[in-house]
């Protein structure tokens, strides 16, 4: 059965706990930013996998997105270095050298755990009611499925960027980079939560893609909070240029930070429930699958998001990373009606 989905139980003042799994990379960074600017999420740690970064690089630049919202107190765990089976392929041709752009901001040193990615999530889940938020590959999660299914089976809520519907791929003519990367993973993630009878909340490129930074909403944003608009511009000039070159946008596409966006306001987006899976090999490799006419009478797995309120998400962004009221940022609505591609 197909039917819209725009609401949940989310809706309510309680401070929500977060982990926040990823692999910096600009736009994670920018989701960071986002989850931190935000009084309804309490963000208990971040963890990192190999993905658009790295692990280490990804573990390095998650520290330099904390220094920079003196939010250091924030523990950062390291996670899977390599996919489950397939060879890892970084992104770094879409995300700089450093995976920040390019910036080459200098490094924070120390902040190390004893504990990896798989056992905090381990430790935390049993514990805690506790969501997470995934913007990177699935390995980690895969992972503590196969090592502590009981704590994977305590995640309050799952939200992931990843995966497409009935937009294109990012990385083939099917699959979004995510799903690509280490699809095994995603398969048994996806498997998981049709075995418990939960959904994954899919932020994928159907809504991602419509989530476009331009140059003038870069500017306004500088213009606005001179400290934030640089680090953003120091980080993202290289992705304006790669957006450019690859698909002829003058702005970038900025993914992850709606998932949190989502997170907090689920009616930012809507879509369908369904049933998904993911393809694990050959030329349709990270393809995410859904089952949106039912044919193959399995139990919906997934809420997958197809529509997305533009102008909602940047006054979300704006108005929590700058600590403004909505009503004083009166020139955003007509930079989007204006620019958005």
């Amino acid at each position: 059965m197909i039917f819209l989905w725009r609401n949940s139980n989310m809706n309510n003042t309680t401070k929500r706990k977060v982990i926040i799994d990823c692999d910096p990379g600009i736009d994670d960074s920018l989701a960071i930013m986002l989850a931190l600017s935000c009084e309804e999420i309490e963000v208990v740690g971040i963890t990192i996998v190999c993905g658009n970064a790295p692990v280490e690089m990804g573990f390095e630049n998650a520290k330099k997105v904390l220094k920079h919202m003196n939010r250091l107190d924030i523990p950062i765990y390291i996670g899977a270095d390599k996919p489950l089976s397939k060879t890892y392929i970084n992104a770094l041709d879409t995300h700089g050298a450093d995976g920040l752009g390019e910036s080459f901001l200098d490094n924070v040193e120390g902040y190390r755990q004893d504990d990896d990615a798989i056992t905090f999530l381990s430790k935390t889940l049993q514990k805690d009611i506790c969501s997470v938020i995934a913007i990177g590959p699935l390995t980690n999660l895969a992972l503590l499925i196969k090592t502590n299914e009981e704590a994977f089976n305590h995640i309050d809520q799952l939200v992931s960027m990843g995966g497409n519907y009935r937009s294109h791929g990012n990385c083939s003519p099917v699959a979004e980079y995510n799903y690509w990367e280490d699809p095994d993973a995603a398969a048994i993630v996806y498997e998981q939560m049709r075995k418990i009878h939960k959904q994954i909340h899919m932020v994928g490129l159907d809504v991602t893609r419509k989530i476009v930074l331009t140059p003038n909403l870069l500017a306004y944003l500088e213009r606005l909070d001179s400290v934030h608009g640089s680090f953003i511009r120091k980080i993202t000039d290289f992705y304006f240029t790669f957006h450019w070159e690859w698909e002829h946008i003058i702005g970038c596409v900025i993914n992850d930070p709606l998932a949190v966006a989502y997170f907090l306001k689920p009616e930012l987006c809507s879509g369908i429930t369904a049933s998904l899976e993911i393809a694990t090999d050959g030329i349709a490799r990270g393809q995410s699958i859904v089952d949106a006419y039912d044919f193959y009478k399995k139990e919906a797995n997934a809420v997958v998001l197809n529509q997305v309120d533009v102008e909602g998400f940047f006054t979300l962004f704006y108005s929590k990373l700058l600590n403004k009221a909505p009503q004083e940022l009166d020139l955003l609505k007509h930079l989007i009606s204006e620019e958005t591609v």
